[in-house]
């Protein structure tokens, strides 16, 4: 069997100074119903911090320039993904506090969650994600 390219995949980690993540819940499988970092696919000649960017205006009308963007890291361990390989270029942005969100795209709602109090059902490594962001020297 031929191995397939992996996919790329852009999320942010939208963060308020009052200790706030946005976080979308999922309307497709397969975490249909989970929670979620912002995210999704990079396209054709697209960077992946340009992706995150668009990914989160879409799903959130949350509008945040590219240079406003840190790198945290990149998500690409086998099995993270059940649709197969994908690798998450994840990013961490600050907002103001009291920032409107409305759900979007393929989210069925979005919200702002406490950092220290996140939902139970994360999607995919999201939680780490999270993690990575909100560490020091991470």
């Amino acid at each position: 069997m031929p191995e397939t390219e992996p996919i790329h995949t852009g999320h942010v980690v939208a963060l308020t100074l009052e200790g706030d993540v946005l976080l979308v819940e999922d309307s497709r499988p397969p975490f249909e119903g989970a929670w979620a970092l912002p995210g999704g696919h990079v396209g054709a000649k697209e960077a992946p911090f340009v992706a995150a960017a668009r990914e989160l205006a879409e799903k959130t009308g949350v509008q945040v320039s590219v240079g406003s963007l840190h790198q945290i890291g990149v998500w690409d361990r086998d099995g993270r993904d059940p649709r197969g390989a994908y690798v998450t270029f994840a990013y961490m942005v600050i907002v103001p506090d009291g920032t409107k969100a409305v759900a979007g795209d393929d989210a069925r709602t979005v919200r702002w969650w406490p950092v220290k109090s996140l939902p139970a059902n994360l999607a995919f490594d999201h939680a780490d994600i999270i993690c990575a962001a909100v560490t020091p020297n991470s």
